[in-house]
């Protein structure tokens, strides 16, 4: 077993019924607010190490992010909408479509060719679900919220 496997069983066990209460009772929404706080202090392990060379603020925090992500798997598992599974069977479909000069025949000259064909194929991939969009206004709005929130309760 991984111990990326290990991790998946850890948060398992939390959420089965003699598990921890605290993370039973948590769901898709009531994460929001971890996932984001988690995202930023990840910029900032990202920050820590490149003014001090430290990674060790870095690793906890990518830890803490995987735990998010982790947890939001668990739960659809849970509620069965999909598993970790088709999380990464999913991405990992995505990279190898949208790197053809990699996984393909196609050639680039550039990272700025890169990421031309990058956006053209999320485009033909999102055909069809483009109202999908309409939601992000109000996500970055939320999200603001839930940073502001976090500010004030770390004391900034």
């Amino acid at each position: 077993m991984t111990k990326f496997e290990e991790f998946q069983k850890i948060i398992a066990r939390l959420r089965a019924e003699d598990g921890c209460p605290w993370d039973r009772e948590q769901t898709h929404a009531s994460l929001k607010p971890a996932c984001i706080e988690e995202a930023c202090e990840v910029v900032c392990g990202i920050n820590i190490l490149e003014e001090t060379g430290s990674a060790d603020n870095l690793q906890e925090e990518l830890g803490d992010l995987l735990l998010q992500v982790v947890m939001h798997a668990q739960i659809a598992e849970e509620e069965g909408l999909f598993t970790m599974d088709d999380i990464i069977q999913g991405v990992s479909q995505k990279m190898i479509r949208r790197h053809p000069h990699v996984f393909g025949e196609t050639t680039v000259s550039d990272s700025g060719e890169v990421l031309t064909r990058w956006d053209e194929i999320k485009k033909t991939e999102k055909a069809g679900k483009e109202w999908a969009e309409s939601y992000l206004p109000k996500a970055f709005d939320e999200s603001k919220e839930l940073l502001d929130v976090a500010k004030k309760r770390k004391g900034f």
